[in-house]
C-alpha cells in the first residue's frame, strides 16, 4: 500500500528535499505541499494524506496550531512533527494534543523514511535526540497522580516502558533486554492495552506526566 504524504514547511528547499527523499522510496507518494499552517490545514483536508510532515515553527499559523486544528477533524492524518534544537518550546503541548511523532530536520534520510513508515502503521515515534528535550519539558511540569492502570503492568512491562521513555525502538529494546523483537512487540502491545493509550508515544507522555518516570530514573 502506498503511503500518501503532505509536506508542510515554510522553506521551499526543505520541502523539496523531503519530497525528493520520500518519492525516491518505494511505497511513498507526496500528494501535496504547504508553506504555512493555514495552507497545511487546507491541503491536508483536500488531499487526505496518511501522514502529514509538519514543521513545528512556521509563520502565521504555526505547526502546533495546525496540528490542533487537524486533530479535531474526523479521521485526521498521522502527524510527524519536524523540529530543530532551537524550536522545541511547544513539544510538551504537541504531545498533549496527540501528534504521532517528532523528528529532527537534521536526521538522515533513512531515519525519515523509517519514521514515516512507523507512524503510518499507527505507532508513535520520538527521535532519540529529541527525547531529552521532551524529558525537560515534562520535568518542568508538576506531576499528576499516577493512573491506577500503571499498577496493572508486570515487572517486565515496567522495564519496557522505561526503555520506551528513552526513545528506543523495538530492536534496541530487544538488544538491551536480551529478548527477541517479537517478545518486545508483545510487551508493548500489552502496555498500550493496559494503559488504554493509542501508541508508544502516548505511553511515554503518560509515564512522564504522571511522574511514573522522572528525569534520571529512565
Amino acid at each position: 500500500m502506498t503511503i500518501r504524504l503532505v509536506v508542510a514547511d515554510d522553506h521551499a528547499m526543505i520541502r523539496a528535499g523531503l519530497r525528493l527523499v520520500a518519492e525516491n522510496a518505494p511505497g511513498m507518494e507526496v500528494v501535496g505541499e504547504a508553506a504555512d499552517g493555514v495552507e497545511a490545514v487546507a491541503v491536508t483536508r483536500e488531499r487526505r494524506p496518511d501522514v502529514l510532515l509538519l514543521d513545528i515553527a512556521m509563520p502565521g499559523m504555526d505547526g502546533l496550531a495546525a496540528a490542533t486544528t487537524l486533530l479535531g477533524d474526523p479521521a485526521p492524518p498521522r502527524i510527524l512533527m519536524l523540529t530543530t534544537f532551537g524550536s522545541d518550546e511547544n513539544l510538551h503541548a504537541a504531545l498533549r494534543i496527540g501528534v504521532s511523532g517528532f523528528l529532527l530536520k537534521s536526521s538522515p534520510p533513512e531515519h525519515l523514511l523509517e519514521a514515516i513508515r512507523v507512524v503510518a502503521a499507527g505507532d508513535g515515534l520520538i527521535d532519540p535526540a529529541v527525547t531529552l528535550r521532551v524529558i525537560a519539558s515534562f520535568a518542568a511540569q508538576p506531576p499528576l497522580s499516577p493512573p491506577p492502570e500503571l499498577a496493572a503492568l508486570t515487572a517486565r512491562e515496567v522495564d519496557v516502558l522505561r526503555l520506551l521513555t528513552r526513545g528506543l525502538s523495538n530492536r534496541e529494546i530487544a538488544l538491551e533486554s536480551g529478548v527477541g523483537e517479537a517478545t518486545v512487540r508483545s510487551h508493548v502491545a500489552q502496555i498500550l492495552r493496559k494503559l488504554d493509550v493509542r501508541d508508544r508515544l502516548q505511553a511515554v507522555v503518560l509515564a512522564y506526566e504522571s511522574g511514573f518516570v522522572r528525569p534520571g530514573q529512565e
